[in-house]
């Protein structure tokens, strides 16, 4: 739709389900939140990762949603050839600070649907984090809750392990 004219580069907005949905504005917690993930994530992965910052997913013909952090399976091209897909999503990160409920309840089911293996909720308001994996049917079989002083340890990814504190800070 950009290249159509529909919408501008300067437009945050995202397809859900086949609407376009307006984007919260960034707040300084949630930027912060944001630049603290992708510094602690690309120190551990390295080149076993790309970690991908508030760009789009294309999980299927009617949902593009553009996750604050998703990460990656490597591909030399950096995805130039195209928006990365379910089979190429190692683990999605949302960060909310106005938007939990509508995470929660919208994007991590839409996830679940589209077989994206492991979703983290970063929920700044209450302080914790929601981690969602292991998809059947079309929804997350687990979740777990983890708050300040607890590592979260990555359900899929190998050797991927924050402190909370580290990413709430």
């Amino acid at each position: 739709m950009a290249r159509a004219g529909v919408l501008t580069p300067d437009d945050r907005v995202e397809l859900i389900e086949g609407e376009i949905v307006k984007m919260s504005p960034i707040g300084s917690p949630h930027a912060a939140c944001v630049s603290r993930l992708n510094s602690l994530l690309q120190s551990i992965l390295g080149e076993n990762a790309i970690v991908s910052v508030q760009n789009p997913v294309q999980l299927n013909d009617f949902s593009e949603p553009v996750p604050d952090v998703t990460l990656l399976k490597p591909q030399k091209d950096f995805y130039s050839s195209g928006h990365p897909g379910p089979a190429d999503v190692l683990l999605i990160i949302e960060v909310a600070e106005t938007t939990v409920i509508s995470d929660r309840n919208v994007k991590v089911p839409l996830y679940a649907r589209n077989s994206i293996p492991e979703v983290w909720l970063v929920n700044l308001p209450k302080k914790l984090i929601e981690e969602y994996f292991e998809v059947a049917d079309g929804r997350y079989l687990k979740s777990k809750k983890y708050k300040r002083g607890e590592n979260i340890v990555s359900a899929t990814i190998p050797g991927l392990s924050l402190r909370v504190s580290d990413i709430l800070d």
